[in-house]
């Protein structure tokens, strides 16, 4: 490796101006291209996965609860369990108790996506521990909760699919 390939990048103008927040913005960029790969082999896109591993915990959720617990919109989440449907992987149902609520369970092609799902999130858990030392990464998962509760309370936004 040349020390060229070892120099750290030189900071963009955002990265100057707004450390913080353009950290956020280049973490969530690479850590989701990397998910994405990960998530392709499956067929998956991201956020699906996440959707699904939330019906591996509890099966039968509505679609409201599902996108209350995604912290994305409604409409974000129909659309999402729609794809999920036509690729065999969800499937809905109207509640029996409430014919407007549409209920979301696992098909057996969704129970059997989830060690691939566990094992793209263990890689990417892998890659950022890499750097972190036990204090490091309690005092990261700190300052990082702090930094959603702030977030959070500026504003709900809708991450999309």
């Amino acid at each position: 490796m040349s020390d060229m390939d070892r120099r750290a990048p030189v900071a963009n103008t955002l990265e100057s101006r707004f450390p913080v927040s353009y950290s956020i913005y280049a973490m969530a960029r690479v850590q989701r291209a990397l998910a994405a790969t990960g998530l392709a082999d499956l067929g998956l896109f991201p956020a699906q996965e996440i959707l699904l591993t939330e019906l591996d915990g509890d099966d039968g959720r509505s679609q409201k609860a599902l996108a209350e617990t995604m912290g994305i919109s409604h409409v974000t989440v129909a659309k999402m369990t729609a794809r999920l449907e036509r690729a065999g992987l969800v499937a809905r149902r109207t509640s029996s108790t409430d014919r407007r609520v549409s209920l979301v369970f696992l098909t057996p092609a969704g129970r059997s996506a989830q060690e691939g799902i566990r094992a793209v999130w263990a890689g990417l858990e892998a890659i950022v521990n890499r750097e972190l030392d036990p204090q490091a990464k309690q005092d990261y998962l700190a300052g990082a909760a702090k930094i959603r509760r702030a977030l959070d309370a500026s504003g709900s936004g809708d991450a999309g699919e």
